[in-house]
């Protein structure tokens, strides 16, 4: 098998004017902050709806600093899911706070809004909820408590881009939203995130957080009255966004286009019928981050990992449970807390789903898979 036979499981789209962009602005002199980031934080904007947006160096810190604008620190707590990348809950700790985990939808594997409530102390600040796979989680539902509980929400929406709740996108309305542009979202800059913020939201001193704090005024005036960190975006980083951004719909069609394949090929092979759960059938509201199967316990993920590894099919494990690594048993947590997130997050598997994907290699990933599945006794 050579590298040019493995199909990954996802892999970016870069054009050859993002790429000649590039160069241009490496020619310039000028890489870091400046004005393509500016440009992209515009180009943003206007995809949001007008509002307020900032680019950041990772999605990770855009959550940071929207709990940081709230003012969330020690002795507080903000709930979240326990079936996500673990930046979602580690942000929590980072300020101070204590991560409150609700168990998951085993349909559509993000936070059971109908357990929230249930979870809120008088020491909640904020719910954090997350789409998995670009699939919204339920906002009414979480608007609704939060607005009854006086919570503020921060949608961790590092996979949702392009994708919408009830007509609206993504980010277009609501609390704050942040989001991620790392190589495997569905669009990138390398490295990097932005985040949305609410008209309350206090824009300036996001940005002081972005950059050691610093305020400037004047050719030589400057101001530091917060301790801020290192996450500004680079204008290198942001014209290979902004020229992913230009290409969005045309990448999310693909996504739904392809997904739709799996779905038929999945079914002409009866993988339900098998005990292998598909995700939810979702064409108006995701964006098709990503085509996560679920196979049934008696099929050990490593082996078949392993199995479609050694037949040149990369897949992905997109999650496992936050509150089973040593950090979070550390602080209380233990098997059997959150049964629905570690059931899923002990079998879920990523197959491969990316724009350049041809119509065949979906046909390959699901004959394989098919053909693996009947060797495990499937």
């Amino acid at each position: 098998m050579t590298s040019q036979d493995t199909l990954p499981f996802t892999r970016p789209d870069i054009d050859d004017d993002t790429i000649a962009g590039v160069v241009e602005v490496l020619r310039s002199g000028w890489i870091t902050t400046g004005p393509w980031c500016a440009r992209f934080e515009q180009a943003l904007s206007e995809y949001f709806g007008g509002r307020t947006v900032l680019a950041f160096a990772s999605g990770t810190v855009t959550m940071e600093v929207a709990l940081r604008l709230l003012g969330i620190g020690p002795g507080d707590e903000v709930i979240t899911t326990p079936l996500s990348w673990v930046a979602t809950s580690n942000v929590i700790l980072t300020v101070g706070a204590t991560p409150v985990f609700v168990d998951i939808d085993p349909t559509t594997r993000n936070i059971d809004a109908g357990r929230i409530e249930a979870a809120i102390t008088p020491r909640t600040r904020a719910i954090l909820p997350v789409h998995l796979a670009g699939l919204p989680a339920d906002l009414d539902a979480i608007d609704a408590i939060a607005a009854r509980h006086g919570l503020r929400v921060i949608e961790d929406a590092a996979q949702a881009i392009g994708s919408s709740w009830r007509g609206k996108r993504i980010g277009s309305f609501g609390d704050f939203a942040s989001f991620s542009f790392h190589p495997n979202k569905n669009i990138t800059s390398i490295e990097g995130g932005c985040l949305v913020l609410p008209p309350d939201a206090d824009a300036d001193l996001a940005r002081r957080l972005r950059l050691q704090g610093v305020q400037r005024s004047g050719l030589d005036g400057m101001e530091v009255d917060v301790v801020g960190g290192k996450s500004n975006l680079t204008d290198v980083a942001a014209r290979v966004g902004w020229g992913q951004l230009q290409r969005l719909e045309e990448f999310n069609a693909r996504r739904r286009d392809l997904a739709q394949q799996y779905f038929a090929a999945c079914d002409a092979i009866g993988l339900e019928a098998r005990g292998v759960q598909l995700p939810p059938r979702d064409f108006t509201q995701t964006n098709w981050h990503m085509f996560q199967i679920v196979p049934p316990p008696q099929v050990q993920r490593a082996a078949l990992m392993q199995a479609l590894k050694e037949r040149g099919i990369t897949t992905g494990v997109h999650y496992p449970p936050i509150h089973l690594f040593r950090l979070y048993r550390a602080r209380g947590f233990a098997p059997g807390d959150f049964p629905h997130a570690e059931t899923v997050g002990a079998s879920i598997l990523t197959l491969p789903l990316f724009p350049a994907m041809r119509d065949s290699d979906v046909t390959r990933v699901t004959d394989t898979l098919d053909a693996v599945l009947r060797q495990f006794g499937l």
